[in-house]
């Protein structure tokens, strides 16, 4: 069985947020969801990160389809899933959230080199109106520099 390259991305984070810090986690999943990921059929766009009382991490509105296969052993496609850290890492990053504005995002969904699921986070702080603004101006004169460089 050959290892396909999964690489499930949350773009518009980018967009709405400015990111501060990244860090790479595990995931608890089951088989029929980790089945799904391999397929590619997950979605970020709307998921978020919550630390619990308990000093856990988990991530919600993370939506997984159910396995086509799955029969009666499928998961709940929005069930919150616990992402794996060191507890030290889980306490510094949660007293960072309880900061004006900040929250954790996730960006992307991807398959490790031992074929498990990881789920990189970012430390993020929302982007007021005029800061997309701004971003969206650099996106368009990048874009707009690369078209007259290639013309010559």
């Amino acid at each position: 069985m050959s290892q396909q390259n999964v690489n499930i991305s949350n773009r518009r984070a980018y967009f709405d947020f400015e990111i501060l810090d990244k860090l790479t986690a595990g995931i608890m999943l089951t088989g029929t969801e980790i089945k799904s990921i391999r397929e590619g059929k997950a979605n970020i766009n709307e998921a978020f990160c919550i630390v619990t009382k308990d000093d856990e991490l988990f991530i919600r509105n993370m939506h997984i389809t159910e396995y086509s296969r799955g029969s009666y052993y499928n998961h709940e496609p929005l069930r919150p899933r616990k992402l794996l850290l060191n507890k030290k890492e889980i306490v510094r990053w949660g007293s960072k959230i309880k900061e004006k504005g900040l929250t954790l995002v996730p960006l992307k969904v991807f398959l490790s080199d031992r074929g498990f699921v990881k789920i990189e986070i970012g430390l993020a702080k929302g982007k007021k109106t005029h800061d997309k603004r701004d971003s969206i101006k650099a996106k368009d004169s990048k874009r707009e520099i690369e078209r007259v460089m290639k013309r010559y």
